[in-house]
């Protein structure tokens, strides 16, 4: 079964770090492009970050530049985003997605796998 599993959300203080974790089984996740999205609630979904597959470029909306990184471990067959300087706004149910088209980093689109989202709260 395809699927793709998201972890490491929870509650921090803000100025605190966190790191999701997107764990991919029944494919290997360097040949697709992956996306973390994030929705808070009465928002729409936005997207914060990606990574082409194979070694390819990156991508960061520009509220989280600078504080956010993407990165894959291939041995494990999962992508990070290392959440870094966290604040309230950054609150939101996050999900990760592979596309096996690159072009989606960072054009956009339908992404061909989705996962059910951690929550992420940062408050005082």
């Amino acid at each position: 079964q395809l699927q793709l599993v998201e972890s490491g959300g929870g509650s921090v203080q803000p100025g605190g770090s966190l790191r999701l974790s997107c764990a991919a089984s029944g494919f290997t996740l360097d040949n697709y492009a992956i996306g973390w999205f994030r929705q808070a609630p009465g928002l729409e979904r936005e997207g914060v970050s990606c990574i082409r597959g194979r070694g390819g470029r990156t991508n960061y909306v520009d509220s989280v530049k600078g504080r956010f990184t993407i990165s894959r471990d291939n041995a494990k067959n999962t992508v990070y985003l290392q959440m870094n300087s966290l604040k309230p706004e950054d609150t939101a149910v996050y999900y990760c997605a592979a596309g096996i088209a690159n072009y989606l980093c960072p054009a956009g689109g339908n992404y061909d796998y989705w996962g059910q989202g951690t929550q992420v709260t940062v408050s005082s």
